[in-house]
């Protein structure tokens, strides 16, 4: 069942441990209200895709996940013919004395229906949720193909014709920004960027995600990621690396964070080579400083 208000809304995400701010609760409510795809962008690790998987289990619904990547066409993303299947038929009609028709073949038994198709198509009781993940990373061929999905929520087979949905499910699109998305997408969708959360909210994330961990831990974390995202980074740690940090310490019986400690860990939230050796040393100590 939809949230019929932004305040229940909000309560709701919170309920699923998804800290939502008022701006994204209202554009996700009027998403939900108007029927309108959701565009969220931000960097990599904000809780772009977590938007989606909270909504799913929020409407009890079916999560429908489209990864995009380069070089992704209608075949992955869309539908394809069963050719081995079709092959039997053949096969199978032959042996019978028979020959199988064109429409025999390219007929709905035979179609593998990939996410898109899933979610124009679903027989669920309710819409699924379809996430389109990572769009910026499709081509600007298959990001064109998704207009006529996202405008009417209709996929055309060419050999059996237009499928539209009779419920259309709930889009969200996510895009880290490694490029820039056409205007004509953008325009068919609500849209939010997704910042970095301030210390507050990020502390309350923190302890609604991993409540075991030691309230004096818990903001001493947050204060030094915090802190390192302030430093000329190559790729800034999100708040899914705060997590992964936060629960790596808990697993270690950490009660405070020491120079060591942080030290040994600093590859759970910085991922390459020359960010952990400009961290390491007298910036972990200037942080350490700080936020003890």
């Amino acid at each position: 069942m939809k949230p019929q208000s932004i305040d229940q809304l909000q309560e709701a995400l919170r309920d699923q441990l998804y800290i939502a701010g008022r701006g994204l609760a209202t554009t996700l409510y009027l998403a939900l209200k108007l029927d309108r795809p959701l565009f969220l962008e931000g960097e990599a690790g904000v809780g772009k895709t977590e938007v989606a998987k909270v909504l799913s289990a929020l409407l009890d619904t079916p999560l429908i996940r489209l990864q995009c990547y380069e070089g992704l066409d209608v075949n992955q993303a869309v539908y394809e013919w069963n050719y081995p299947r079709q092959m039997l038929h053949i096969r199978l009609a032959e042996s019978h004395g028979e020959r199988a028709t064109e429409s025999e073949l390219f007929g709905r038994d035979f179609l593998l229906r990939r996410p898109l198709l899933q979610a124009i198509e679903h027989e669920h009781p309710r819409p699924p949720v379809l996430l389109i993940d990572e769009i910026d990373r499709s081509d600007e061929e298959f990001e064109a193909y998704l207009l006529e999905v996202l405008s009417d929520f209709q996929i055309t087979v060419p050999e059996i014709g237009t499928i539209r949905a009779h419920q259309p499910p709930v889009v969200v699109l996510t895009s880290n920004r490694t490029r820039e998305v056409h205007d004509a997408l953008k325009r068919r969708c609500l849209y939010y960027w997704i910042e970095y959360p301030t210390f507050e909210k990020e502390l309350e994330i923190v302890r609604a995600k991993v409540p075991e961990a030691p309230a004096n831990l818990a903001r001493q974390i947050t204060g030094f990621v915090q802190d390192l995202r302030q430093v000329d980074l190559y790729k800034i740690p999100g708040v899914a690396e705060t997590l992964d940090w936060t629960a790596a310490l808990v697993a270690l019986d950490k009660q405070a964070l020491d120079p060591d400690v942080v030290e040994d860990t600093l590859g759970v939230l910085l991922k390459y080579k020359d960010d952990l050796a400009n961290v390491r040393g007298t910036t972990t100590m200037k942080i350490l400083e700080r936020t003890s």
